[in-house]
């Protein structure tokens, strides 16, 4: 049992970094909660828009259909990459998994740029298959949907791989020879035992990968060539060009106010620390 002395200076040492924080973080959040309702008129002008203007119900329609998306397809080639690292020999699991961590040493712009060379007219791909002659004309790989989910994905893979490889480290590997030894193949093993000890490794990785998705920025801009426009391409241009600070703080406040409902979510099924890894 702590004193009230000891739980007053445990307070006093933190205190600095709660100041900081209240300081940089919290303060610019409310002055961003205050110009959605103040900014260019008092009121809930901004959000009513969301109801009478076609175009923002356009654009967070397709803000959340492209990180679902995204989402889905990441976990999948999360999960495959986590489950062969988790059952291969301990140098290959070394190996592979500094290959993903490299990943998060390379620029999203320098990726988004790299995709763009590889996947646009005049790209690679694009050179091979008209050579090749099994295309007549170079194929739309690029600034439409299609690439701005290629990008997404590459990106988002890493981020999805380390819950699930965290969570299917601490699956005891006797069960698998368990089910063996008890006439289950290894298609039925994997059904109903295996995968259904990896789900708070999959919702936390979908978690993960869907919040940091709503946020993407470089990427859409760069392979959706201005045709593809999400949430935050979009509060950039109402901040930097046509000055519309309310409207830019309503979507903010929106994407904050979402990350907070999809981590509420989470903790009804599970503490949200370990779902990240974290172990009691």
């Amino acid at each position: 049992m702590l004193t009230g002395r000891q739980t007053l200076g445990y307070w006093l040492m933190v205190l600095p970094l709660v100041v900081l924080v209240a300081a940089f973080y919290g303060w610019p959040l409310v002055n961003i909660l205050r110009l959605s309702v103040t900014d260019p008129s008092p009121g809930l002008g901004n959000y009513a828009a969301l109801f009478s203007d076609p175009a923002l119900a356009k654009l967070i329609w397709t803000t959340l259909r492209i990180c679902a998306i995204t989402t889905v397809l990441s976990v999948m080639g999360g999960y495959l990459l986590a489950y062969v690292m988790t059952h291969a020999s301990a140098d290959r699991r070394n190996w592979m998994l500094m290959l993903v961590m490299m990943s998060f040493w390379i620029s999203v712009l320098v990726r988004a740029f790299a995709w763009l060379m590889l996947l646009g007219r005049n790209g690679l791909l694009n050179s091979v298959l008209v050579r090749a002659g099994i295309v007549a004309e170079p194929l739309e790989l690029v600034r439409n949907e299609l690439g701005v989910l290629i990008g997404m994905v590459h990106y988002m893979i890493p981020y999805a791989t380390l819950p699930l490889l965290a969570n299917m480290q601490g699956i005891d590997p006797r069960l698998a020879s368990a089910s063996r030894s008890l006439g289950a193949g290894p298609l039925y093993g994997f059904v109903r035992i295996f995968l259904p000890l990896t789900v708070p490794g999959i919702v936390a990785a979908s978690l993960l990968v869907f919040i940091v998705s709503l946020g993407f920025y470089v990427t859409p801009a760069i392979l959706g060539g201005g045709k593809v426009l999400m949430i935050a391409e979009y509060v950039s241009v109402q901040v930097l060009i046509t000055l519309q600070w309310g409207t830019a703080s309503m979507l903010a406040t929106l994407l904050l106010i979402g990350v907070f409902a999809l981590l509420f979510v989470l903790s009804r099924f599970m503490k949200v620390s370990q779902a990240f890894g974290a172990r009691a």
